[in-house]
């Protein structure tokens, strides 16, 4: 038995998070859990730091002291500035015919060829004073990271040597780029191998196997390097595909993040990018980024293995500095999720493919039948008739081109990350029965995992088989056999209706773990910091306002802890994920209800 699963069956055998789909058009709708995540992870990650010994306080996170404005622009490169860095790069294809994608939940899709190779991407950063001090963040072409993954490139680690026992829980990040069209049946619970028929250890060992090579490629490149921050916005790569549910939240808030008519902040047009440049002859040997989009460009009908639009995005950098003079050869570019919840790629927007000419209802994504099955995402490219193929090649060029800018700015003009802290944090935290108080003073607790309603109506990128919409109760529409088939798995108790409302709900599968563990009972709480620099390391798919509030709360925080210090720039706070154990969504209280 793995510690994870040691940890699940000491804890009171209620799942974390409910795989709900947020409301009004959105992906989940998740109950109180779904609160508790907004308000409690950012709290628990601080919390859990501050808990530390002040010693051990200091040693995690503090920024280091140092410099004014001008020296921050003008000082040339020192010791203060200079880490150890690797990237690596290695295939994790695996299984492409006879098997289950992952991500849209449909048991007849099944793979049927390769389009694309998948990879996964490491990228290492220590600090020189102090090696043991470091962290590694990957990047896989796969639908999330996972528990079962995470323990078994854990296993690898410890089989290759002494040299990576540096390596561990605190310091390894296993995210995924949320590719719907990679191979499946690699996951460690019940919930997701219920598509695809089961476990299949082929589709696992190419996961974990090619991950262990792009961490031990990273770590023997390891050298003294620099590394630069940037941003800058990347437009017609994502809108949000639950608008009606974004719109509950503050009107206040939605303005603050309201800029201009391309960016209307119903999604964030950030991307995000980190430099990785090696001392000893000033050449470039990677990026990592990060942007949401979903990876949903390649539609349902797709039976073709790839790594969707970040694949695309990560294949066109890196081939476009194979005779570029800045880079290093085996250059390395990471193509990360952030908070990708509520985001869509098929940036045309919802249509009703049923011959009405009608965009689906913006309330609950349904056609003229009130159903939700013909309601389909359009790509920028939808009408050339190839799965998704073209108009995931477009969203792909449209995060490469700006990243590609921004990577040249940032080679005339670096923003240095200085101080010479690298340290991670991670803790696993039960949250099915967590009791807290809400900013407001009221008291509340989580709950087991729930699925409801609107969970089976699907999204507008991937619709539902059945007769469910989103955000409804689905009671005067929904066939009495559900009911039927909800009780013979578990019928929820009064007080978890009560919890989960108004999420009704449809399948109690947090209470359940018969054969085993359905959904996720203890969850992955990480941040890694490098500087200025601090990444959220998510684990699941936070709205678009939900990682605001998240990136706000961890930066004010961090600036409050650490005032002390005098760093000419304020903290870059980044979120990635959905990383090492799958939760499914992360709503606002207003996008739930």
């Amino acid at each position: 038995m793995s510690r994870g699963q040691e940890s699940e069956k000491d804890g009171d055998g209620s799942p974390l998070l409910s795989g709900v789909r947020p409301n009004h058009g959105s992906d989940t709708r998740a109950g109180q859990i779904s609160r508790f995540l907004i308000v409690f992870l950012p709290f628990a990650i601080l919390f859990s730091i501050a808990c530390l010994s002040p010693e051990r306080l200091t040693q995690s996170l503090k920024l280091r002291p140092s410099y004014s404005g001008e020296d921050w622009k003008a000082e040339s490169h020192g010791k203060n500035d200079e880490y150890l860095i690797g990237v690596g790069k290695a295939d994790i294809t695996g299984p492409c015919v006879e098997i289950n994608l992952m991500g849209y939940a449909d048991p007849h899709q099944i793979g049927t060829g390769l389009r694309q190779r998948l990879h996964s991407r490491a990228f290492i950063v220590a600090d020189p004073t102090n090696p043991s001090d470091r962290f590694a963040y990957l990047v896989l072409d796969t639908q999330s990271g996972d528990t079962a993954v995470r323990y078994g490139i854990l296993s690898g680690l410890q089989e290759l040597g002494p040299e990576y026992g540096v390596y561990g829980h605190h310091n390894l990040a296993v995210t995924g780029t949320h590719s719907h069209s990679g191979p499946g049946a690699w996951l460690n619970y019940l919930l997701p191998q219920i598509t695809s028929k089961g476990f299949d250890q082929q589709s696992y060992r190419a996961i974990v196997d090619g991950a262990l090579l792009s961490i031990q490629r990273a770590h023997e490149s390891l050298t003294p390097g620099h590394l630069s921050v940037g941003s800058t916005k990347v437009f017609g790569a994502n809108i949000n595909r639950s608008l009606f549910a974004y719109l509950a939240n503050p009107e206040e808030e939605r303005a603050r993040y309201n800029t201009s008519s391309e960016d209307d902040g119903s999604v964030e047009k950030d991307l995000t990018m980190l430099k990785f440049q090696r001392t000893s002859d000033g050449k470039n040997i990677g990026v990592l980024t990060w942007f949401p989009t979903h990876g949903t460009s390649m539609l349902g009908n797709n039976t073709l293995i790839s790594g969707d639009n970040k694949g695309v995005a990560a294949y066109l950098f890196e081939n476009s500095v194979i005779n570029d003079e800045t880079a290093a050869e085996g250059f390395v570019a990471g193509f990360s999720q952030a908070n990708v919840g509520d985001t869509s790629p098929n940036v045309l927007g919802a249509w009703c493919e049923d011959g009405s000419g009608q965009m689906c209802s913006f309330e609950n994504s349904t056609c003229s039948n009130g159903r939700s099955q013909h309601c389909h995402a359009r790509g920028p490219l939808f009408t050339v008739d190839d799965e998704g193929t073209s108009s995931c090649f477009e969203i792909g060029k449209r995060q490469f081109e700006p990243a590609k800018k921004l990577y040249d700015q940032l080679n005339q003009e670096p923003i240095l990350i200085r101080g010479s802290w690298v340290k991670s944090f991670h803790t696993f935290h039960n949250m099915s029965n967590h009791h807290f108080q809400l900013p407001n003073g009221t008291e509340v607790k989580t709950c087991p995992a729930a699925l409801g309603y609107s969970f089976a109506a699907g999204t507008s990128d991937g619709p539902g088989a059945f007769d469910f919409t989103q955000h409804d109760s689905n009671a005067s529409n929904t066939s009495p056999v559900w009911r039927v088939v909800g009780g013979m798995l578990k019928s929820p108790t009064e007080e978890q209706i009560a919890c989960h409302a108004p999420k009704p709900i449809l399948l109690d599968v947090g209470e359940v773990s018969s054969p085993y563990q359905w959904t996720p009972n203890v969850v992955d709480v990480q941040v890694f910091r490098v500087g200025q620099l601090v990444i959220i390391v998510s684990p699941g798919e936070a709205t678009t306002m939900a990682g605001r509030r998240w990136k706000n709360a961890v930066a004010d925080e961090i600036t409050a802890l650490f005032a002390d210090e005098t760093l000419s720039a304020p903290p870059v706070v980044v979120l990635g994920g959905p990383a090492n154990s799958y939760t499914h969504y992360i709503t606002t209280e207003e996008e739930y209800g």
